[in-house]
């Protein structure tokens, strides 16, 4: 089991973690080498939302290696080339291993999903954690109309909602929206069955001046007609809603008290400064359509798919759901938790969680887990350098050697004896039918992985070798570093390159 780190943020803030990227984003460095390689993480994370440490781990490893070359004074462009080469060898040779799953069996997925969570903090309760994951993917995905084409945006579609209290195990997924709202009028109503939702993007408030005005009031006639100006404005707003016959109204903007006047007595609910992003979710799953003016609302703006909207009670907070939609797109997931640092790590886990079920469904291919893909990769690229017969095939022969640093961490990790575990691990690998074993990151022992379902993926596979060797790359391209800060602002030193 891996173990958590904790942070401390400049503000005072506590940060407990073991997922890479939100380790490395807190850790404040000068080197820009250091930066891009912190980069790296954090595109790992946006692209297939795994595989953060192990990239970084990787390229760290790649950049040793080549020291070693640039001080038997090889060019960094012939190391650069063979860095290049050794990728695409790799790639093809990951695809080639690959095994294919049938994305449409439940129980398959939830096995890979599971593999992939095995090393975090919810570890005990990695089947919950994966079930999660799943059907949120699967509430989200569409199938487009190209044959095979499938769209899963996880970003926009599946929020997650931490509420502190109860336990982990009463996390679930809500197949519609909910908000952290509260109707704005205590007599409009907290339940409507198949509700009309109207959706705006507009203010229902009377609409003041751009710039600073003025107004002089000489008399209580003048203030007067300035009251009944704002109440023809403002009903006059609400008559276009009351038109659309909708019964709740859901808007970014204010709502103001006359506002809720008129709406309250036609019996119309009302949910105001919502994000926009929530209201694109209720877009999704009601049907309706985002309105910027209310004199502009037409009969196909309003959302009718939502089968019920209601108003409850969770912890401290009242929440607005709207559920038992007819094709809910969009979905929220509801954590629970003991402290706010359990449920901003869960929340973590989860988010990698359906990273992974995405890529699974999207193109439903694994490899061999716990290091044992690595030790494939490695002595494949080694038995490939045989072709060549000079620097290059040194160097490709290190590439190969460098892979070996994921197995010898998972072994260090569970205090197994690293140079056994690696030198038994090569002889299973080299004899015949030994290409499925790898290390238990738990018991540090050599397992057969296909049996004890620990699995990679072969997208989070081939993005950390690209993003790796890519990195370890471009670093080993640079020959001078600049500083573009005037002497007087430069806080420390340059730091001198090792490799000068």
């Amino acid at each position: 089991m891996a173990m958590l780190k904790m942070m401390l943020d400049p503000l005072g803030g506590i940060v407990i973690t073991n997922d890479g990227n939100s380790i490395l984003r807190e850790i404040d460095v000068a080197h820009p080498a250091a930066k891009s390689l912190i980069e790296l993480s954090r595109s790992q994370d946006e692209e297939v939302g795994d595989g953060t440490t192990s990239v970084v781990i990787l390229s760290g490893e790649l950049l040793s290696i080549a020291e070693l070359f640039l001080k038997q004074k090889i060019h960094p462009t012939i190391i650069v080339n063979c860095y290049m080469d050794s990728l695409n060898k790799i790639v093809n040779f990951l695809e080639s291993i690959a095994i294919e799953i049938d994305v449409n069996n439940e129980e398959s997925l939830l096995k890979a999903i599971d593999s992939c969570l095995s090393t975090k903090f919810v570890n005990r309760y990695n089947k919950m954690v994966s079930t999660l994951a799943l059907q949120a993917v699967q509430c989200v995905k569409i199938e487009s109309n190209v044959i095979g084409k499938k769209e899963i945006d996880i970003k926009r579609f599946a929020k997650v909602e931490k509420i502190p209290g109860g336990d982990i195990t009463d996390s679930y997924v809500l197949k519609g929206v909910m908000l952290n709202k509260d109707i704005v009028h205590p007599k409009m109503r907290r339940r409507i069955k198949n509700p009309r939702i109207l959706l705006l993007d507009c203010t229902l408030e009377y609409k003041k001046a751009e710039s600073q005005t003025n107004v002089e009031i000489l008399d209580e006639e003048t203030w007067n007609q300035l009251l009944l100006q704002e109440e023809i404005e403002v009903k006059k707003l609400c008559e276009h809603i009351i038109d659309s016959r909708c019964d709740i109204v859901v808007t970014e903007k204010g709502v103001s008290d006359l506002a809720q006047h008129f709406l309250v007595k036609k019996n119309i609910t009302v949910i105001r400064r919502v994000r926009k992003t929530d209201l694109n979710r209720l877009e999704r799953i009601s049907g309706a359509t985002i309105v910027n003016r209310c004199d502009e609302i037409v009969e196909s703006d309003i959302g009718t798919k939502c089968g019920l909207f209601e108003v409850k009670k969770i912890g401290d907070d009242y929440y607005s759901h709207f559920i038992e939609c007819e094709n809910p797109r969009a979905c929220t997931i509801l954590l629970r938790g003991s402290t706010k640092d359990v449920l901003n790590e869960v929340e973590r886990n989860l988010h990698d969680g359906m990273n992974v079920a995405k890529n699974i469904i999207m193109e439903g291919k694994l490899l061999y887990g716990g290091g044992c893909t690595e030790m494939r990769v490695g002595q494949y690229l080694m038995s490939q350098a045989s072709q060549y017969d000079d620097s290059r095939k040194s160097i490709m022969e290190a590439v190969g050697s460098a892979l070996e640093i994921i197995p010898k961490i998972l072994a260090q990790n569970s205090g197994a004896n690293v140079v056994k575990t690696i030198n038994e691990l090569r002889i299973r690998h080299e004899t015949p039918g030994g290409e499925k074993f790898g290390v238990d990151g738990i018991t540090g022992e050599i397992i057969d992985v296909s049996t004890e379902n620990i699995w990679d993926l072969l997208a989070v596979k081939k993005q950390i070798y690209k993003s790796a060797i890519e990195a370890a790359a471009m670093i080993l391209r640079i020959d001078d570093v600049v500083s573009g800060i005037g002497k007087e602002d430069k806080l420390q030193k340059p730091v001198q390159s090792e490799f000068e």
